[in-house]
């Protein structure tokens, strides 16, 4: 069976703005080019764009060998882990595209690599050669197949094509793996892509010549080692696991700080929003100041908001202090209502109010004994309070100063996971964990729940 390398790229100038896309059709084999697609596509995102540069890629393939494999490689995260099904489509104009192409081929035909934006040039060149000639009121014109003859010269032209590739993988890896190092975005997601035991290239680059075929087999073989070594330094480079590559864009992250503790906290008494707003204990404050020592070496926090509750203002103000930072107040980072229960022990709730206990333990619409807030209410004003923030603080990192319950609505909300989750976490006092949003809708969640790393 025949297989096919396809790589594919799409750009967008202004995100949305002027876009097209590029993709190549390559033999796994032989590493010869055997057909190029680029177009202008109008206004349209980059997301959109790279996918419409995949499908025009595989539909290219098809053309070629219906009955092909195919492998798949793209610099953008978002297309290879949502086609590999990793990632949910939640974008309307994705979601078409994406279906699309999963009909090219069959099922389990396609397989998918996500590869550092240095190895991916020629589709990135394609797309912007189709932007351009859109921006002169032009169409791409397709170039001629590269496609070589089976012949001695032919083996023999395959044998110094091949040569180059090896020498063109070898600088893009040293690049690949230098731009990781230097973005931690993008080697955080080659980190979690990247096999440095597999080589890609799986070709013996076969001639009709043996001096031809020697060649091109030892040549192969140094760039599937260069491949794997790159790819193994850039696993290396890896700052901070989770993190998505730069194609997303700067992501808007929330370090979510929970506030110090009150006299309430290692009593494990319902807090909320609605009971008697202590203040924090000479432990909380202590436990404040040392999240604020970690955060003045980090140096990383651009700005502060803080829920309306004595507890968190308090934290807020002695980290806010430490950075030189004012703080804001948010109220829908405020703590859930737990109407009667505020002030009581699990315990005491079950023994004074069993049937309502019960109900809120078994549906997130249940409210506490007198009027207090349902979780689902919560994850609605959390849900609204996370879309205006990551609009104000677009490209930023924030520090929201906030309750546990917040805190789990948030992290629950971006790992897509169910209600009841929140009865599964736990965050310490002055406990932080990290939420970054990109563009697309997608985030990805750090968590840092141990006071311990603040001493």
């Amino acid at each position: 069976m025949r297989e096919f390398i396809v790589e594919a790229d799409g750009g967008s100038r202004g995100n949305p703005g002027p876009a097209g896309y590029g993709a190549v059709v390559s033999d796994a084999e032989t590493g010869e080019t055997l057909r190029e697609a680029a177009e202008y596509i109008g206004v349209a995102t980059n997301n959109v764009a790279e996918y419409r540069g995949l499908l025009a890629g595989l539909r290219a393939a098809h053309a070629l060998d219906p009955a092909a494999t195919v492998h798949v490689r793209m610099d953008s995260k978002l297309v290879v882990e949502q086609m590999s099904g990793r990632w949910k489509i939640k974008h309307p104009d994705m979601k078409p595209l994406a279906a699309q192409a999963a009909r090219v081929f069959p099922p389990g035909r396609v397989t998918y690599e996500w590869i550092p934006r240095e190895r991916n040039k020629h589709a990135d060149r394609l797309a912007n050669e189709a932007m351009d000639a859109g921006a002169r009121g032009e169409r791409w014109s397709e170039s001629e197949s590269t496609a070589e003859l089976d012949t001695v010269a032919g083996g023999a032209s395959r044998a110094a094509k091949t040569d180059a590739d090896a020498r063109a993988v070898r600088a893009d890896a040293d690049a690949g793996a230098a731009g990781a190092a230097g973005a931690a975005g993008a080697a955080g997601a080659a980190g979690a892509d990247a096999r440095a035991a597999e080589a890609d290239g799986g070709a013996d680059a076969r001639g009709t010549e043996a001096d031809a075929d020697a060649r091109i087999a030892k040549v192969d073989a140094d760039a599937r080692i260069a491949k794997a070594d790159a790819d193994a330094r850039a696993a290396k480079a890896v700052a901070s696991p989770g993190w998505a590559p730069a194609d997303m864009g700067t992501p808007a992250t929330f370090v979510l700080l929970r506030h110090g503790e009150t006299l309430l906290t290692p009593q494990k008494r319902f807090s909320g929003s609605g009971g008697t707003d202590p203040s924090l204990s000479d432990t909380g404050r202590e436990q404040a100041e040392r999240a604020a020592a970690m955060l003045a070496r980090r140096g990383t926090i651009q700005a502060v908001v803080s829920s309306p509750l004595a507890r968190t203002r308090e934290t807020a103000g002695i980290v806010a202090a430490r950075l030189g930072l004012d703080v804001g107040i948010d109220d829908g980072l405020r703590e859930t209502d737990f109407g009667a229960w505020e002030g009581l022990t699990f315990a005491e709730v079950r023994e004074r109010h069993p049937d309502d206990l019960n109900a809120w333990l078994a549906s997130p619409d249940a409210e506490p004994t007198g009027g207090g807030e349902s979780f689902a209410a919560t994850a609605t004003r959390l849900a609204a309070t996370r879309d205006k923030l990551v609009a104000a603080h677009a490209g930023r990192t924030v520090l929201l100063v906030t309750h546990v319950t917040p805190i789990k609505t948030l992290v629950r909300l971006a790992l897509g996971a169910p209600p009841e989750s929140l009865f599964r976490m736990e965050l310490s006092a002055a406990s932080l964990s990290v939420v970054a949003y990109y563009a697309d809708g997608n985030a990805s969640v750090r968590l840092l729940n141990d006071t311990s790393h603040l001493r």
